[in-house]
């Protein structure tokens, strides 16, 4: 059996995932940083800020605040964390872990919509 560093349940629009049985998909290391990472940002409010805000400025101190949320994680190597906002309503996050490598594009991809 696989040992792994960090486990945990994935989880997506605020459900757990099962798979064809019914059981809980379990995810590892990487993947449970990025979803620890996604779920602190959600629960910040900080993307819904930066999408409510229409001052370049003040987008830019929210942005900063993400950033420095998102370094807070002991997990990742300071200095690496990087925002990419695509298009309104989309965030992407860039960071390099310690022991796991980079987070890509598709790991960390934080999604407000109106709901």
């Amino acid at each position: 059996m696989a040992s792994f560093k960090y486990q945990d349940l994935l989880i997506e629009d605020g459900d757990v995932v099962l798979d064809a049985g019914r059981n809980p998909v379990l995810i590892q290391d990487r993947a449970v940083i990025a979803q620890d990472i996604k779920h602190a940002i959600i629960e910040s409010n900080l993307a819904v800020e930066l999408i409510a805000e229409r001052s370049p400025t003040k987008k830019a101190d929210i942005r900063t605040k993400l950033e420095l949320l998102i370094e807070e994680d002991v997990r990742l190597v300071p200095g690496t964390v990087r925002l990419d906002e695509p298009k309104e309503g989309v965030i992407y996050v860039f960071a390099k872990t310690i022991d796991f490598g980079e987070l890509a594009l598709g790991d960390v991809t934080v999604e407000i919509t109106n709901a």
